[in-house]
């Protein structure tokens, strides 16, 4: 399709809407909570919402849809994205879908709180889905409200654009919007809901769809309706595979299964725990998507979840995430068996995921430690020693990894021979009382061992914290810090937000202004609500 004149206002903003036009529709227009079947979609018109104000907006994410600063300033901008006003090509939707939730069949879920306002194309030519989250109810809210309120919505604007600029693949988030009113909700489940401020984001992807999509067909029996849809998903966002066909379909899933594996190693890379992988809030297309009960992973513990409702299982805690991704994968194939009848490729297909994840992990792994190439003999030990070593004791990643290029390795002197732990190391550890000497032993045997192995490498210093310092962020959007902001905005104060949403546009880069916030987790906000855990209503 030819590229669209660079809009000069909303109104000039190219519409496709491919999804409704091809797939079949709710034949019922009223909106009401319902099960639906032999759909895709319902129709669905976002919410008036009486009083709406701009929190902040992405000028990059903007860019997406050709939209200058002086657009996303206008009035015009304000009513649209949150919900007041359809233009005259939008025609908004609300899609049907399914999932596993923590490992169980939850049968119809679909676009709760969600709204689609339609598909653009760019100036560029690139399609992009447009959606609204919070700005009310479809017939997929099951009992809620489809609403959403300014702390979990300052989480999901703010991480979406920090994921994009740490290069994680992810959905963006375009405009963040306060309604005027007040939404209830019961923030830990435990029986004291308050009223709180309502607020809508509005998303960007070329594509929405979820793994979800497809279970609920095939759950179903909905066969020739799992095949539209595989055959317009492939055609609209998988071009490149060629026509639709059982050997296309194997290539898709294939694809998948790899784009799914680099998603969760460069989660695995920053620190990042999704907190909520069920195989609804997984990609079709690799992107991390649904930002609720997540977090940064400070202290390293591989068990560590965000999520209240995750606490006692620990089924989506950080170390577990490679092998869930894994299992939603297996469910999406089993899902697409009804159309590909060829259970050996699938599972041929699937199994790649193993080797792809481990291919990307010690890739990664190498350039976090400054390598210029993997040793197979000998890396994969010495990775595997020191992510020990950062869980035997409370130790900030991020500011271990980044802090571990400052080392100067190309000195002759073994560092084991040093009394005590290198200062540009000491920062990142909690608790200094944790450091005990058989702690120090070890660490100084895997400093030493990491020393020849860069020695090995040839490398200079410089390179060496040039490759490190690529990879491995100075600034992530911890914890506290998004509930710093939200505790400013929710007291009509937005410049922390706008400032973090600045920040984090370069985590790599020095930003001496703004040192503080590369701190490590101050002690007031172990426990904090907002800081440590967070429920799905979060």
């Amino acid at each position: 399709m030819p590229a669209s004149k660079a809009p000069s206002s909303l109104k000039d903003l190219s519409f496709d809407n491919r999804y409704t036009h091809e797939l079949p529709a709710d034949p019922i227009d009223e909106n009401y909570t319902r099960q639906v079947t032999d759909i895709c979609y319902s129709w669905v018109t976002p919410k008036i919402t009486p009083n709406p104000s701009l929190v902040s907006y992405s000028q990059d994410a903007a860019n997406l849809l050709n939209l200058s600063e002086q657009t996303c300033g206008s009035a015009d901008f304000l009513q649209t994205f949150s919900g007041n006003h359809v233009l005259d090509d939008m025609q908004p939707y609300a899609t049907r879908y399914g999932g596993h939730q923590f490992g169980n069949w939850a049968g119809q879920l679909g676009d709760g709180r969600a709204i689609n306002l339609g598909e653009i194309i760019n100036q560029q030519g690139k399609r992009w889905a447009i959606q609204l989250k919070g700005s009310g109810p479809t017939p997929y809210s099951r009992r809620a409200d489809g609403l959403a309120v300014l702390r979990s919505s300052v989480r999901e604007f703010l991480c979406s654009e920090a994921m994009h600029y740490l290069g994680v693949p992810t959905t963006r988030a375009l405009s963040l919007m306060t309604t005027g009113e007040k939404v209830t909700r019961d923030m830990f489940y435990d029986g004291n809901p308050k009223a709180e401020l309502g607020a809508v984001v509005c998303r960007l992807a070329p594509s929405f769809t979820r793994f979800g999509h497809f279970q609920i067909h095939a759950s179903r029996g909905e066969t020739e309706l799992l095949k539209q849809l595989v055959d317009l998903t492939i055609t609209n966002d998988f071009p490149h595979l060629g026509q639709p066909s059982p050997e296309t379909y194997i290539a898709w899933f294939q694809e998948i299964c790899d784009t799914t594996a680099k998603m969760v190693v460069q989660w695995m890379r920053v620190g990042f725990v999704h907190g909520v992988m069920n195989t609804d809030n997984m990609s079709i297309l690799g992107l991390t998507i649904d930002y609720g009960p997540y977090g940064w992973l400070e202290d390293f513990d591989p068990g560590w979840t965000p999520n209240t409702t995750d606490a006692q299982g620990k089924r989506y805690c950080f170390g577990n995430q490679p092998e869930i991704a894994q299992w939603n994968l297996a469910q999406l194939g089993n899902a697409l068996l009804p159309i590909i009848d060829n259970l050996e490729a699938v599972q041929q297909a699937y199994n790649s995921y193993q080797s792809s994840f481990q291919n990307r992990w010690r890739n990664m792994m190498t350039k976090k430690l400054g390598l210029t190439s993997l040793d197979p003999q000998t890396d994969p030990e010495l990775f595997d020693q020191l992510l020990a070593l950062l869980a035997e004791v409370e130790t900030d990643m991020t500011i271990f990894f980044r802090n571990l290029a400052k080392l100067d390795l190309n000195t002759t002197k073994p560092l084991t021979e040093q009394n005590d732990i290198p200062s540009e190391l000491t920062g990142a550890y909690y608790q200094p009382r944790q450091l005990t000497q058989p702690y120090k032993t070890t660490l100084f045997e895997w400093l030493n061992a990491y020393q020849k192995r860069v020695q090995k490498d040839s490398t200079s210093q410089q390179q060496r914290r040039t490759i490190m310092d690529a990879v491995n962020p100075k600034y992530v959007l911890r914890n506290y810090l998004a509930q710093l902001a939200i505790d400013k905005a929710e007291q009509g104060d937005n410049s922390m937000v706008n400032e973090l949403l600045e920040l984090l546009s370069k985590p790599y880069d020095e930003q001496p202004s703004k040192e503080q916030y590369a701190e490590k987790r101050p002690e007031w906000a172990r426990t904090k609500a907002g800081c440590s855990m967070l429920s799905c209503s979060s």
